[in-house]
C-alpha cells in the first residue's frame, strides 16, 4: 500500500493547534513518541478506516463504526495539529449503513426507526460537529486568524443562498424548505471550508485522495457482490434490480460512488509508470463493477467517464502506452468473447436492463410537471418539498423531500432561475479552476466529478448529502493542488529567469 502515496514532507510545526496539546502542553512528552501525526497521513490509516466502512455494511455493526470513527477524529483533532485524520471518515461515513438495514426497502426494521439508535447517532453526529467548530476555532486563533480562504466558496455562498430561497415570494415557502436548502449549503461548504483552512494540503501527498478513492473502490466492489449474494437477486431466470440495493442506497447511487472512483486507478496509471498497466486494469474492473450495478445511468456515464480515462492513460503514458494498450484490448476481447459465449449468462443477469431499455421510467412525465411548476413561479421556484418528483421515504425520520432526477430541472423547479443561474456560476468557478494550470490530481478530480454531475442528469445524486460531502473534499483537494502547482511553476520559471540573468552577465564579461 505504501506505493499509492508519494512520500510527504514533515507536517506542519510552525503553529499548534492541537486541541489539548494547547491546553495542556505537558501530554506533549507521552504524544510524541508515539507519531500520531504520521499514523494518520499514512496509507495503514486510511485501509483501516475503508475496512471498518466495509465491515459496517457488511455485518450491520453501525454503532460500534461510528464510535470508533469518533474515537479516530477525536484522538486526531485532540492530539495533532492537522485534521486529515477527518477526510477519510468524511468520504466513507455515508456508506456504512448494511442492506438490512436500508430505511426505503425495511422502513419497519431499520435502525433509524429504533428511537435508541437515533439518539445515539445524534450525539456522535452533535459530538463530531463540536471537534470540528472547536478545531476551526482553535485553528484559526494558532494562525492569528491568517488562513487561506476557499476561493470557491463565494459561488457556493450565492448558491446556499438560492436554495435557502427556493420557492419565496409565494405560497410554496416554508421553514421545511429553507432548513433542507440550508442543509444542502452545509453539505458542499461546511467540510470544504474546514478542510480547506486546517489540512496542509502542502505537505500532505499528492496521492493521498486517489490513493483513497481506490480503496474505497475495491471496497464498492465487495459491497456490489455482497448485494448478488446476500439479497437473492436471481428471480425467474433473471436479476432482479430491485434487489440490488446496500443500506446506502439503491443501484443508482452505487452506480455513482463506483463511476467516480474510476479515475483514482486511472491516476495511478500514468503515475506508477512500469506497472501501471496494474492500475489500468484495476480502472476497467471499477468499470465492469459500475455496470453490475445495473444503473441504466451509471452505465452510460460509467462508460463515457471509462473512455476519457482510457484516453488520457494512453495520451499521458508515454513509453509504457503498449502495456496500457494490451490491457485495454484484453478487457475489451474479454468483454465480447463473454457476452457471445455466454450469451445466456449475460442476458439472464442484465435481462431487466436490456428490457427496460431507453424506457424514462416516469421522468418525462416527471420533467414536464417540473417545467409547469417552473413557469408558475419562474423567479424563486416552488422549494424543495413541492417539486414534483419520487418520494421514496416516508415516516417520522424522513427528511429527504421528493427529487426530479435531474440537477437542472430540481433547480428549475425547486429554486427557479436564481437558483440555476447560482449552480451556473458555481460551475463556471469549478470549471476554471480544475482546467488552469493542469496537472494529474486535477484530471483525477476532474473526472470524479464530471461522473457525479453526469450522473445527475438522470439521477438526484447532487441532492444527496453523501455525495454532496464527497465533492466538497474533491473541491478542498483541487484547489490547494492549484494552489501548490502556481507556486512549483512560479519558483521554476523564477529559476529559468535567474538562470538567464547569469548567463547574460557572463556574456557581458
Amino acid at each position: 500500500m505504501n506505493g499509492l502515496f508519494l512520500v510527504a514532507k514533515k507536517g506542519p510545526s510552525c503553529y499548534n493547534g492541537a486541541m489539548l496539546l494547547q491546553a495542556f502542553p505537558g501530554i506533549r512528552k507521552v504524544v510524541a513518541p508515539l507519531h500520531l501525526g504520521e499514523f494518520f497521513r499514512s496509507p495503514m490509516y486510511c485501509v483501516l478506516i475503508v475496512a471498518l466502512m466495509l465491515i459496517s455494511e457488511l455485518f450491520a455493526v453501525e454503532l460500534a463504526v461510528f464510535y470508533c470513527m469518533l474515537l479516530l477524529t477525536a484522538i486526531g483533532f485532540l492530539l495533532t495539529e492537522e485534521t486529515v485524520c477527518g477526510l477519510p471518515v468524511a468520504c466513507c461515513a455515508y456508506m456504512t449503513i448494511a442492506l438490512k438495514n436500508n430505511p426505503i426497502k425495511h422502513p419497519e426494521t431499520t435502525i433509524f426507526a429504533q428511537p435508541v439508535f437515533m439518539v445515539q447517532l445524534f450525539f456522535i453526529v452533535g459530538v463530531l460537529a463540536l471537534l470540528v467548530v472547536v478545531k476551526f476555532a482553535m485553528h484559526l486563533i494558532a494562525r492569528d486568524g491568517r488562513v487561506p480562504w476557499p476561493r470557491l466558496f463565494g459561488g457556493l455562498a450565492v448558491l446556499g443562498a438560492a436554495y435557502v430561497l427556493g420557492g419565496a415570494c409565494s405560497s410554496h415557502y416554508s421553514a421545511g424548505t429553507a432548513l433542507f436548502g440550508a442543509g444542502q449549503f452545509l453539505s458542499l461548504s461546511l467540510l470544504y471550508v474546514f478542510f480547506s483552512c486546517t489540512v496542509d494540503f502542502k505537505t500532505l501527498p499528492r496521492s493521498y485522495l486517489p490513493a483513497l478513492f481506490t480503496l474505497i473502490g475495491c471496497a464498492m466492489c465487495a459491497e456490489i457482490a455482497d448485494m448478488y449474494i446476500t439479497n437473492r437477486v436471481f428471480s425467474a431466470a433473471t436479476v432482479d434490480r430491485g434487489l440490488l440495493y446496500t443500506g446506502w442506497g439503491v443501484y443508482n447511487n452505487v452506480a455513482c460512488v463506483m463511476a467516480m472512483c474510476i479515475s483514482a486507478p486511472a491516476y495511478f496509471a500514468v503515475k506508477k509508470q512500469r506497472w501501471g498497466w496494474v492500475f489500468t486494469a484495476l480502472a476497467a474492473l471499477f468499470y465492469v463493477a459500475t455496470c453490475f450495478t445495473q444503473s441504466r445511468g451509471g452505465i452510460l456515464f460509467g462508460t463515457v467517464v471509462a473512455l476519457c480515462c482510457a484516453a488520457y492513460i494512453l495520451i499521458a503514458s508515454g513509453r509504457y502506452r503498449r502495456q496500457h494498450i494490451a490491457v485495454c484490448i484484453f478487457v475489451v476481447l474479454a468483454g465480447l468473447v463473454f457476452m457471445c459465449i455466454c450469451r445466456e449468462v449475460f442476458e439472464t443477469i442484465f435481462r431487466s436492463v436490456l428490457d427496460k431499455g431507453a424506457d424514462p421510467s416516469y421522468r418525462d412525465t416527471l420533467y414536464a410537471r417540473c417545467w409547469e411548476a417552473y413557469l408558475g413561479c419562474p423567479y424563486f421556484g416552488v422549494g424543495f418539498y413541492d417539486t414534483p418528483g419520487f418520494t421514496f421515504v416516508t415516516g417520522a425520520y424522513h427528511f429527504m423531500p421528493p427529487r426530479s432526477h435531474d440537477t437542472y430541472i430540481q433547480l428549475l423547479a425547486s429554486c427557479g432561475t436564481l437558483g440555476l443561474a447560482a449552480y451556473l456560476i458555481h460551475r463556471a468557478d469549478t470549471l476554471v479552476l480544475l482546467l488552469r494550470r493542469r496537472s494529474h490530481e486535477k484530471v483525477f478530480v476532474l473526472f470524479s466529478i464530471a461522473a457525479l454531475m453526469l450522473t445527475s442528469i438522470v439521477d438526484c445524486n447532487f441532492f444527496n448529502f453523501g455525495p454532496g460531502i464527497i465533492y466538497s473534499i474533491l473541491l478542498a483537494y483541487a484547489e490547494w493542488e492549484d494552489r501548490r502547482t502556481f507556486a512549483e511553476r512560479a519558483s521554476l520559471h523564477f529559476a529559468e529567469m535567474s538562470r538567464a540573468c547569469d548567463r547574460r552577465s557572463l556574456r557581458s564579461l
